[in-house]
């Protein structure tokens, strides 16, 4: 069965720019209902015994049949590299900065596009740096959608766009919680 991963900070570790009243909510509320309701899916399927990574690729190949499974499985393991996101260390650090000096120009340029991809995300979704085929590049997901499906993507740090990751801090201004991330937390 899957589990929870611990959170790398305590609920309050984002303050001020992300709330430990809002973390809690993200966290024991959204990301739990979506491990919970994996749980509950996969009872008697070969998917309770894959990794979650596998159970993400299966189940979107398994597309429609899979749906709920993928939905949570995606949510699950997206949510987790959010968390990772907020709290790089110095290696993902420097390998970010040297990406984005390749491929972006500087920092500044980066956040400008990633924010506004970010904003462009109609909806419910993330938003990605990854690298594919040597390449950095921004993309957005829509819902849980997730660069993992693709084996040749390797994500480097996210920020998630639905409402529920910012709505209780920033109400309806994204690009206010967007910006915290990327001019705080990264």
């Amino acid at each position: 069965m899957f589990e929870m991963q611990k959170l790398p900070r305590d609920l309050s570790g984002w303050e001020p720019y992300i709330s430990a009243t809002m973390m809690n909510f993200h966290y024991n509320k959204h990301y739990k209902g979506y491990c919970d309701k994996l749980n509950e899916l996969v009872v008697g399927r070969d998917y309770a015994e894959m990794s979650l990574v596998k159970v993400v690729r299966q189940s979107y190949k398994n597309l429609p049949q899979d749906v709920a499974i993928y939905n949570n499985a995606a949510q699950m393991w997206n949510h987790e590299f959010f968390w990772y996101s907020l709290t790089l260390g110095e290696s993902a650090v420097a390998e970010i900065r040297k990406v984005v000096k390749d491929n972006f120009g500087d920092m500044q340029k980066f956040k400008q596009r990633f924010r506004q991809e970010a904003m462009a995300q109609f909806g419910s979704g993330w938003c990605w740096l990854v690298k594919r085929a040597g390449k950095a590049e921004i993309v957005k997901t829509a819902n849980a959608d997730t660069p993992i499906v693709d084996e040749r993507s390797v994500p480097l740090f996210c920020v998630d766009v639905w409402e529920h990751a910012y709505y209780l801090d920033y109400q309806n201004r994204r690009g206010d919680f967007v910006d915290a991330v990327l001019n705080n937390v990264l």
